[in-house]
């Protein structure tokens, strides 16, 4: 009986399913049983929208998306909607991980028309010659305060796609929206100073609720860097403090698991108290260098916890054959965090035998109180973790483990797995165990996306990858075979980041601008408050490269790239703290440490050390130490710590 309704059921899915199906995007799949008679991104779709005189309807989002998830259950599944959207539009879902290069060119037109940003689920809807005429974010099945619903929304479309007039003026009014104290490009500003990078850098700053949020709290990670670059570069003991405080605040806080590891994807509260339970691998990757580099500062333990905890989760739950997946969900078994929060009788049940409760319940006190549906999200309130906690926390895991682990999506994304290849290769500090993982996770990277010297975008397990790469998979793949030869010193790595970066611009650059995609569709984005944009990422490796390989080429390209997007670094610095590191990485100068691979591999601590920002090593065949940059050496001395003091009298001290 169990036997003939799984055959049921598996003939009823083959039998609904759409144009999906045949797709193998986790998120794409997800609605593949939907009524909504999806198609993927494709010429097919539109040229059968322009073959129908339909209007095209594109839903944009990623497999643990929350909203995404709400808005198929209520819209996509009913029935009612579904024949509506079939009737009167072509309607192609977009998985923004799979064509982000797609995404942005309508998160592009969202913010141009609303003046914010969007988010996910984007929704557009356009004429079959792909003009927009709407444009929205999450939409709900009937009509709330804050939106009109689908049912009455799809018809008022219709109608105006039907009225010529009416619609060409909904079409210029996205396309051509006007702006209110537009800033022309002309306008004279100041020189960039690193005194106003640090007043701007604090006047973002949250003092009462450490962070860069007012509503919500993300983990900007290059902006947090940043605060760091700076206190070092003008010995700023001020964003020194605020550094390590913001960091505290998100390790001790529920951004973070204090139970597996890893943090979350955002806090939807100022206090860091209670996260949106996605984990993502690209948040790992950006947080776990702050905290090495805290580590590395302070010696602080906790700091080193995490970085030791976080990889650990990754390498249990994110882990393939070598390969890292994208993310996890926030939902587990149709519940918001279920996987994560405990009831108040588990933790109890924890607490007993535990010499040191009264100390954990004191430094847990109002997260106990039930943070998350009545239930409790560990959150600490004490600048750091009680003692007793190691126990505490063995015991809550065993509680986990018999609960089910919310969805994995398991692309294997090609900028994401290099991200957090560069980054286990800086743990190394922490433990030189990390150099070998980071060795085996980038040969199978290399292995599976790198074919014929054609980078691949993504791909899913069992599966060849066929996208051609972004610029995102080039730069952060560039910047993981740095990591590996500053770690290994093995020049193949060098020789290997030169000819992708050649690749790159020759695909992505065009008279002066670099653009996501060989279409060369819509510019890279320079926004970092998801993850650090591929521009910036690859202005840092053209100028890392400079220095390794004495270019003036690439110091040139460095440059030009830096300087055509100045006027955006000085005036949208909130959005852009990576392109700031590049162009203060660029204007101050790498000094190279020359010397043989065995005094490196002795003495990595010391150099890691060092509290200037832009120190790179070089392997040559010296038994001594040569200090330079680009242009000049320096000193040549069989003692390190006087190349030290002579990097520091160079830059005035730190």
């Amino acid at each position: 009986m169990k036997l003939f309704s799984l055959l049921l059921f598996l003939y009823f899915s083959i039998a609904n399913a759409n144009e999906l199906s045949k797709e193998t995007s986790p998120y794409l799949l997800q609605h593949a049983t939907n009524p909504v008679e999806w198609m993927p991104w494709s010429k097919l779709a539109f040229t059968k929208a322009k073959q129908e005189h339909k209007m095209v309807f594109i839903s944009i989002g990623y497999s643990t998306c929350h909203w995404c998830h709400v808005m198929e259950r209520e819209s996509f599944t009913n029935k009612k909607i579904a024949n509506i959207l079939n009737k009167y539009f072509i309607s192609i879902k977009v998985d923004k991980e799979e064509l982000p290069q797609i995404d942005t060119l309508y998160q592009n037109i969202y913010k141009s028309y609303k003046k914010h940003s969007g988010g996910w689920p984007l929704s557009v809807f356009m004429t079959e010659d792909k003009e927009v005429f709407y444009i929205s974010t999450y939409i709900p099945p009937t009509k709330r305060s804050y939106s009109e619903g689908f049912d009455t929304l799809l018809p008022k479309l219709h109608k105006i796609y039907t009225n010529k007039s009416v619609l060409k003026k909904e079409i210029k009014s996205i396309s051509h929206p006007s702006f209110e104290n537009h800033i022309n490009s002309k306008h004279s500003y100041s020189p960039l100073t690193i005194a106003k990078f640090i007043n701007s850098m604090k006047q973002l700053y949250n003092k009462d609720y450490p962070g860069f949020g007012h509503s919500k709290q993300f983990p900007e990670a290059s902006k947090i860097a940043l605060m760091l670059e700076l206190a070092e570069l003008d010995d700023d003991i001020t964003l020194k403090k605020e550094y390590f405080t913001l960091l505290d605040t998100m390790a001790l806080g529920g951004l973070y698991d204090q139970i597996d590891g890893g943090f979350f994807r955002y806090s939807v509260d100022l206090d860091w108290e209670v996260p949106h339970f996605e984990k993502m691998l690209y948040t790992q990757a950006e947080l776990l260098p702050l905290y090495i580099e805290a580590y590395i500062l302070t010696k602080n333990k906790l700091y080193k916890n995490v970085v030791q905890e976080s990889i650990a989760m990754i390498e249990e739950h994110f882990t393939y054959k070598n390969f890292y997946f994208s993310a996890s969900d926030a939902d587990s078994d149709g519940k918001e965090g279920g996987y994560f929060i405990f009831t108040k009788e588990e933790i109890q049940k924890a607490l007993q035998g535990n010499s040191h409760s009264q100390e954990i319940e004191d430094a847990l006190s109002f997260s106990l109180v039930g943070n998350v549906h009545g239930k409790v999200h560990l959150a600490f309130s004490t600048d750091k973790r009680p003692k007793g906690f190691s126990i505490f926390q063995k015991k809550l895991k065993q509680i986990r483990k018999k609960r089910n682990y919310p969805f994995i999506d398991k692309k294997i994304n090609t900028a994401w797995n290099a991200m957090m290849i560069e980054a286990i290769y800086n743990a190394s500090y922490i433990d030189k165990k990390y150099t070998k993982k980071a060795n085996i996770h980038l040969k199978a990277l290399q292995n599976l996306m790198l074919k014929n010297q054609e980078l691949y975008h993504q791909t899913v397990p069992n599966h060849e990858p066929t996208q051609k790469g972004l610029l995102e998979d080039y730069a952060f793949f560039i910047g993981a075979l740095i990591a590996s030869y500053e770690s290994n010193y093995d020049r193949n790595k060098l020789s290997l980041a030169e000819n992708l970066l050649a690749k790159a611009q020759n695909k992505f650059y065009k008279n002066g601008t670099w653009y996501m995609s060989e279409a060369k569709l819509v510019p890279v984005d320079l926004n970092d408050k998801y993850y650090t944009s591929a521009l910036s990422k690859i202005i840092e490796d053209i100028i890392k490269l400079s220095a390794l390989k004495e270019s003036f080429e690439y110091e040139k390209l460095a440059q030009k790239s830096i300087q055509a997007n100045e006027i955006t670094l000085k005036r949208e610095l909130a959005n852009t703290p990576k392109l700031a590191h590049d162009y203060l990485m660029q204007k101050n100068g790498v000094f190279v440490v020359k010397s043989n691979k065995r005094n490196f591999l002795n003495n990595m601590q010391t150099i890691r050390e060092i509290k200037y920002p832009y120190i790179m090593s070089l392997k040559e065949d010296y038994n001594y130490y040569l200090l330079c940059t680009l242009r000049q050496c320096y000193m040549k001395n069989t003692n390190l710590n006087l190349l030290i003091n002579k990097i520091y009298k160079n830059t005035n001290g730190l």
